[in-house]
């Protein structure tokens, strides 16, 4: 099983979100910066996740998105759904049509594994991984990078 870039840019999206919500609507274009996501991509992930009503979008200047309600209160999982990602490690969807059109000798271990998964990642809120130590850290160099590219960008020099 193989969690698709759908799932996990949205996840990194919106975790990025939080992060850095305090100051208001964030703008796509700033996750997008941060991240090394494609914009276009992620305003395809930012429409499921608005549809799903985790996301909030604000237009005009000062625009952008907030979450629609406490990181805490979203769990992982939720996004993945949202973007509309499969947790499926058996391939037939549960449709038991594994071998053709009947169940395979292992169908019964990847749905248990699917369903482990699907558990573990509704077990894990934003909230929670906003608090874990290395999420901050990483926060805190991608916004000093992204100060020293604006520093740089501003003074008319070339990075190396």
């Amino acid at each position: 099983m193989k969690l698709t870039t759908k799932g996990r840019y949205g996840v990194t999206a919106m975790l990025d979100l939080a992060l850095n919500a305090g100051d208001g609507p964030v703008t796509l274009a700033a996750i997008a910066r941060r991240q090394g996501i494609s914009l276009s991509y992620l305003e395809q992930l930012f429409t499921r996740l608005r549809k799903q009503e985790l996301v909030v979008s604000a237009r005009g200047p000062g625009g952008g998105y907030s979450l629609c309600k406490p990181a805490h209160e979203i769990a992982v999982g939720d996004v993945i759904i949202a973007v509309d990602e499969k947790v499926d490690a058996a391939g037939c969807n549960d449709r038991r049509n594994c071998d053709s059109d009947t169940r395979c000798l292992t169908h019964d271990l990847w749905h248990e594994l699917s369903k482990s998964i699907r558990d573990f990642l509704n077990s894990i809120s934003l909230g929670e991984l906003l608090e874990e130590r290395n999420v901050l850290d990483v926060a805190c160099r991608q916004n000093s990078r992204k100060q020293q590219v604006g520093k740089t960008a501003e003074n008319g020099t070339r990075q190396a």
